[in-house]
């Protein structure tokens, strides 16, 4: 059966780069892409692509004025055709700049087809950037459709969370404090580095940390001796140690019988033979072998399998995973959890301090006004997405208990309070220079205060629906 694996994300560079090593690692491997760029003529056009070059194109039309949904409804055809077909084992569906991955895993899972891997590609360099960026996909050429709303910001944010997988771009441009914003965002990723034009160095399975889990020092050093970082950067060629960071490439030390490679001792510029596809020559003009390794880290995450219902329980914000405590080379994540709600006057006054106050931010929250109903809080570039994802746990009867999904009743019972059940406040809040004592004031100055509190439930409906208009009730 062909496998599928989706690759996204709004840093195009990075993205083709990871599909391009994902041809190379991977034989029987194709790529599908659909175009939305050519949507204002009313087609959106598609492509299948080998390592070699183009194998087919094609054009199909606009769906209700939509492209994305033109996408949904060409890209599952495509996919069975080339299932039917018997001769590959992977097709790479690489979303066009702003498509959203959760959709497509959906729509292909759905379909009757089998999701391997799902692969957001992130350049660390621009982490920053495009969370700060509140402007609206239609102002950038991005938008979907023509009634696509959504902002760069929260796009990229969403794209970025969702992913078990980042192909992380070697960017010299990208400091600490870029990594490590990337890796509080989303720290249960598994970062797979990756490079433009040439193989990655090292493969790496997860960053490299000290002890104390905060030093990405060692991402460019060989742990077997000094720091080659600048032989890396300038040849562009695997450290054969690196194989002993990747616990899937097995690795066999040489016993006292057996013949040396070589009549000489290794050299910077003469590197050991790799199973790591290289370029064909280096800029010395030396000729290495071409051999794809579907071992590589980001061929066995592209095949490793992937869970749709699981992937969409765990972005769902009852039960989301939400980053943890951090604070590293000048990042901070912040993570507030309390049981008593908004005031919802005072927190609405406060909204645009707080969302400012952090890159991004997210999680779910309780007001006084609508005590049985969970918020989702979402913000990214400057701007809040606030909305109603149904009843709390705690307002529901119990009859109705059993309707509700496992992993919803799990994460219910991590925050239950005798008194109010799942009821709480769990934002969490991830930004290089956060204030989060002054954040920690603003958000308790927004909660009840005791006698507002000791009012009681009948009191709080009485408060004025200050949330009204965003949630459009």
């Amino acid at each position: 059966m062909l496998s599928v694996v989706i690759v996204g994300g709004l840093h195009a560079d990075a993205r083709k780069a990871a599909v391009a090593r994902l041809l190379t690692d991977v034989p029987g491997s194709v790529v599908l892409h659909h175009d939305l760029a050519t949507a204002a003529a009313g087609t959106v056009v598609r492509t299948i692509r080998d390592a070699d070059g183009v194998l087919s194109a094609g054009e199909t039309p606009l769906v209700n004025d939509c492209a994305c949904c033109a996408l949904r409804e060409d890209l599952v055809p495509e996919l069975r055709r080339l299932d039917a077909a018997g001769t590959l084992r992977l097709a790479v569906v690489e979303l066009w700049d702003s498509v959203e991955p959760k959709a497509m895993a959906e729509v292909v899972a759905a379909g009757g087809l089998t999701v391997t891997g799902v692969i957001t590609a992130v350049d660390p360099a621009l982490v920053l950037p495009y969370l700060g960026n509140g402007d609206d996909l239609a102002d950038r050429g991005l938008a979907a459709a023509a009634t696509d709303q959504r902002t760069v910001a929260d796009t990229f944010a969403r794209q970025l969370e969702y992913a078990p997988v980042l192909a992380v771009l070697d960017s010299p441009e990208a400091d600490e404090e870029d990594r490590e914003l990337l890796a509080q965002l989303h720290p249960t990723a598994h970062q797979i580095l990756i490079a433009t034009g040439r193989p990655t160095l090292t493969d790496p399975s997860a960053r490299r940390t000290d002890p104390a889990g905060t030093d990405h020092s060692a991402w460019f050093t060989d742990p077997a001796g000094p720091d080659r970082s600048a032989w890396f950067t300038d040849r562009a060629v695997p450290d054969p140690s690196a194989r002993l960071t990747d616990p899937a490439v097995p690795h066999h030390p040489a016993r006292p019988t057996d013949p040396p490679h070589t009549d000489h001792p290794a050299r910077p510029t003469d590197p050991a033979p790799t199973d790591h596809p290289v370029r064909p020559t280096d800029p010395s003009g030396t000729l290495y072998p071409v051999r794809p390794s579907p071992r590589s880290a980001l061929a066995r995450a592209a095949l490793a399998g992937f869970d749709v219902e699981s992937a969409a329980a765990a972005q769902h914000p009852a039960c989301a995973r939400l980053p943890a405590e951090a604070d590293a080379h000048g990042v901070s994540t912040l993570v507030w959890h309390r049981c008593r709600p908004f005031h919802p006057e005072r927190l609405y006054e406060a909204l645009e301090d707080i969302t400012c106050a952090a890159a991004r931010s997210r999680g779910r929250f309780w007001l006084a006004d609508k005590p049985d109903v969970l918020l989702h809080w979402d913000a990214a570039g400057g701007a809040l997405c606030v909305e109603s994802v149904g009843p709390w746990l705690a307002s529901l009867p119990d009859a109705a208990w059993d309707m509700v999904p496992p992993v919803r009743r799990a994460a219910a019972a991590l925050d239950w309070h005798p008194e109010h059940g799942d009821c709480c406040q769990h934002l969490v809040f991830t930004s290089p220079g956060l204030d989060r004592d002054g954040l920690e004031r603003l958000l308790e100055s927004c909660l009840l205060t005791d006698a507002e509190y000791a009012a009681g439930r009948d009191a709080w409906k009485r408060l004025p629906p200050a949330f009204d208009t965003l949630l459009e009730v």
